[in-house]
């Protein structure tokens, strides 16, 4: 089969692997139909995140076919459409009886922190993703569900990660009737973070940025405010100023390790000296009122970052964060895209062919072209 494979920071490309084969009686093979490049995939694309092996497929975002099954699979048969979450969880142990998925005990040999996830790195588990023509799916009786017929395959490979983390993102906050919330990153997640937060109740949604492309597209799909950050002197000043001098009621921090806007954070990161720029989460927590909210859905490495924790506690916040349990948020967001109130495809604006993945991949991390969210067809010529 074709697949997607790392061959060191920078260089991914396309290869020939084998289709791979089932291991255990409850696995599954899915031939993918689609999958996604996400800002996450970025953070091992420039080689930041630890034990990223040459050799690895990405992709923790993909829907397909039933391909073969396990002899215990019971919930799948051969030909059946499913969407796959990106977490990889057993579904019974402590973490899963309680809805946290991305906190299975079992799936991942690491797991003190993170579950699994398909596609990113041996941290958590070291399972090949879904950039490919093929992917096995463990504990296949519990992750992947029935794509509905009335769903299309781009709304449903925007809910297998980037809309669930957006929602999940705007949970955590907590949002009450009337909040304010301020959003801090306009890619996949953030655009979605800012969308939900009005379904919860916000009264004003502000999303924050440098790059014009993904601003716009928070003002027409998300329908908020938004500011970008080159053009202020000092965000938390910007912040406060437009709350009547209190601050943000919830911030989100939907951008992790990479945040732009801060030269000293962002060389540390680059050197490996911390596991992410905290400038976004640093904003964050120099924005919001005291006795505030902080959720936050960006991804960080697991090593030290150099947050402003004393002023979080000064102030009084609550700061709520986690991998996205995905299945726990399907039933209400199946119910907002099949009413139309949600239209998680609207974001996507590249669409490309597995065998050019590499150019997808430096279009999406050099925000060339106007690329927001790149999906990957690898049946596409």
């Amino acid at each position: 089969m074709r697949a997607m494979v790392y061959r060191g920071p920078y260089r991914v490309r396309v290869e020939e692997k084998d289709i791979p084969p089932i291991e255990h009686p409850n696995d599954a093979i899915i031939r993918v139909q689609m999958g996604a490049i996400c800002g996450s995939d970025l953070h091992l694309y420039h080689g930041l995140v630890p034990d990223t092996r040459v050799g690895t497929t990405f992709g923790h975002e993909f829907i397909g076919v039933v391909h073969e099954v396990g002899s215990s699979v019971q919930n799948l048969k051969v030909g059946d459409r499913v969407m796959v979450p990106f977490n990889i969880f057993c579904g019974s142990c402590w973490f899963c009886a309680r809805g946290l998925y991305g906190n299975c005990h079992n799936t991942n040999p690491n797991a003190t922190a993170v579950g699994a996830i398909y596609g990113y790195s041996h941290t958590t588990g070291g399972y090949d993703g879904g950039q490919a023509a093929f992917v096995r799916v463990p504990v296949a009786d519990v992750g992947p569900t029935l794509i509905p017929e009335w769903m299309s395959d781009e709304d449903a490979v925007m809910l297998t990660d980037a809309l669930p983390t957006g929602y999940f993102g705007a949970q955590l906050g907590d949002i009450v009737q009337g909040d304010v919330v301020v959003v801090f990153g306009a890619g996949p997640v953030g655009l979605y973070a800012a969308k939900s937060a009005w379904l919860m109740g916000a009264g004003r949604v502000i999303v924050v940025d440098h790059i014009e492309d993904r601003l716009e597209k928070a003002r027409t799909f998300a329908h908020a405010e938004t500011l970008n950050f080159t053009t202020v002197k000092d965000i938390a000043v910007e912040m406060k100023k437009t709350t009547d001098f209190l601050g943000a009621d919830v911030c989100i921090d939907a951008v992790g390790a990479e945040a732009d806007g801060g030269f000293m954070q962002h060389v540390t990161t680059k050197l490996k000296l911390q596991g992410g720029s905290p400038i976004a989460l640093n904003w964050a927590i120099d924005s919001v009122r005291k006795g505030g909210t902080i959720s936050v859905v960006g991804v960080y490495g697991p090593v030290f970052s150099a947050v402003k924790f004393g002023d979080a506690m000064q102030k009084g916040l609550t700061l709520r964060m986690n991998q996205t349990p995905v299945k726990r948020q399907w039933p209400r967001l199946f119910e907002h895209v099949k009413s139309g109130v949600l239209k998680p495809s609207e974001i996507i604006t590249h669409r490309i062919p597995l065998e050019h993945i590499a150019e997808g991949y430096h279009l999406f991390s050099s925000k060339l072209d106007g690329c927001i969210k790149p999906v990957v067809i690898p049946s596409a010529s």
